[in-house]
């Protein structure tokens, strides 16, 4: 096929090789490039092409997560992964917002999205009753050709889609596997989102193109987790902060015998990656004593994929996110507009590179406003500091980094606005040794009612996910504001000091 992806033809060689191992079977790369061309049949019924029709994806990481991501590629749609956790208000959101023809899920999953689907008039695809057919021709699929849609929050009061090609993705995943030295004899356990990069690319795709094994867990399942790493079960790890704080509490409890036994399973690992949140040094230094593995610390965006990360032979230093990575380019803007050349000028991380993507979906002007020539604007500052560049936070105030995920406080405070008692309020996310930051809400209730957070939380339900859902609640007389009448942020945060 003369524009066959590069990752399928990847997969061809890998042939019976394993990809995907759990308690009860394993599947070879080879099942899996037929279950997805199954899947790709299925989607395109009569037509030749999907010709970029969006696919939405709302399936558990593993096996059939691959093979119907593959499908949806193979078809000629763009992807639109789904958060399992996500309210219904979310996904119609993500569905409506990109104009999705078809979603794909399965088991329980299929269940909760058929109301959804038949209200919004969408074909939903049952992948768990969905037989193999046929074989057929599949459309030749170009690298510049759109591959996925990633919803992020920024800036404003919703999500945007990122959209990246399949040479965007290629050249993240072309990368990662140079820069961490990637091999057909790794094997790591994946509990990632698979709505966000990290599982996708860092985890999924890498093993994937090296043809190396996958261990997938629908979470974090610390118990089934350890005991495989007892058994050095993986040569890789990669996790979020929250997760190796986590780990610590654990090892630090276990008896002599276990905490000696889970000790040496890390200790073997040839690397341990964290990432998706700024990693506290004194978590760096902890799991360092602990288990002698010094965790590798990389910082990247939906927008972009990976963009620096510490070496993986050479220093990890506590508190620093490394250098460029392989084809991708990095300089520090300062605000008064000049280019950072010196050492411990802060600046923003500005980046290139033929992994960094170059729209929203239907966003032309946050699209415009995002890129200073061909730089994407991360809205992260930095600094160098011999060599390495360190992260000091972001530009706006509007985005709280928790557990991993990149929330709007924007977002959250329009929701919050709808409570029955809420008349003002403002979200800001505050220092928090467990998740990095915790969502915080400050709010004016009407009438000067009291309302409390374990009522606030439960209210939250079925409104926001619960990674959105304050973890703090403050009532106050009054917000903040400045001469202009405007709430201020900073002076928000200030309320805790």
């Amino acid at each position: 096929m003369m524009n066959e992806l590069s990752l399928i033809a990847r997969a061809e060689l890998h042939g019976d090789a394993v990809a995907f191992r759990t308690t009860t079977l394993t599947r070879t790369y080879r099942e899996l490039l037929a279950r997805s061309a199954s899947v790709a049949s299925v989607l395109l019924g009569t037509e030749d092409d999907l010709e970029e029709a969006r696919v939405a994806l709302l399936v558990p990481a593993g096996f059939e997560y691959v093979a119907a991501q593959w499908g949806i590629w193979r078809a000629g749609g763009i992807k639109l992964p789904l958060c399992l956790s996500a309210t219904e208000f979310e996904w119609e959101y993500a569905l409506t917002d990109s104009g999705v023809s078809a979603v794909l899920a399965n088991g329980h999953m299929a269940e909760k999205m058929a109301p959804l689907c038949l209200r919004l008039g969408i074909r939903l695809v049952d992948i768990d009753s969905m037989e193999s057919v046929p074989s057929r021709v599949l459309p030749d699929i170009a690298p510049e050709r759109r591959a996925m849609i990633l919803y992020t929050s920024g800036t404003t009061s919703k999500p945007k889609g990122v959209v990246t090609t399949h040479a965007n993705i290629q050249a993240q995943i072309e990368s990662l596997v140079e820069a961490w030295e990637w091999s057909a004899a790794d094997r790591i356990p994946l509990f990632l989102p698979m709505h966000h990069i990290h599982g996708i690319i860092n985890v999924t795709s890498c093993a994937l193109w090296s043809g190396a094994t996958i261990e997938p867990f629908e979470r974090f399942e610390m118990q089934a987790i350890l005991e495989r790493v007892r058994e050095d079960a993986y040569t890789l790890f990669m996790a979020v902060p929250t997760i190796y704080v986590k780990l610590i509490q654990t090892i630090e409890v276990a008896s002599e015998s276990d905490r000696r036994a889970i000790v040496g399973g890390f200790a073997r690992m040839r690397l341990m990656v964290s990432g998706s949140a700024a990693l506290p040094a004194s978590v760096h230094e902890q799991w360092t004593a602990l288990t002698g593995q010094k965790l590798l610390e990389r910082y990247g965006m939906t927008e972009i994929g990976m963009g620096l990360s510490n070496p993986y032979h050479g220093e990890r230093r506590p508190g620093a996110v490394g250098q460029a990575l392989p084809g991708v380019e990095v300089r520090l803007k300062a605000e008064n507009g000049d280019i950072v050349t010196e050492e411990g000028v802060p600046g923003e991380i500005q980046v290139r590179g033929p992994g960094v993507f170059r729209a929203y979906w239907n966003r032309p002007e946050a699209s415009a406003e995002t890129f200073d020539g061909d730089w994407f604007r991360t809205g992260d500052m930095a600094v160098l500091e011999t060599g390495y560049y360190r992260i000091m936070g972001r530009l706006s105030v509007d985005i709280i980094k928790s557990g991993g995920y990149k929330l709007s406080a924007l977002e959250i405070e329009a929701t919050l606005l709808e409570h029955p008692l809420i008349a003002e309020c403002a979200v800001i996310g505050l220092p928090d040794d467990t998740w990095g930051e915790a969502v915080t809400a400050v709010v004016v209730t009407k009438n000067q009612v009291q309302i409390e957070l374990p009522g606030l939380r439960d209210w939250c339900k079925g409104r926001l996910s619960v990674y959105k859902v304050p973890q703090r609640l403050l009532v106050v007389p009054e917000l903040p504001r400045n001469a202009m009448g405007k709430v201020t942020k900073p002076a928000v945060k200030s309320l805790f000091l």
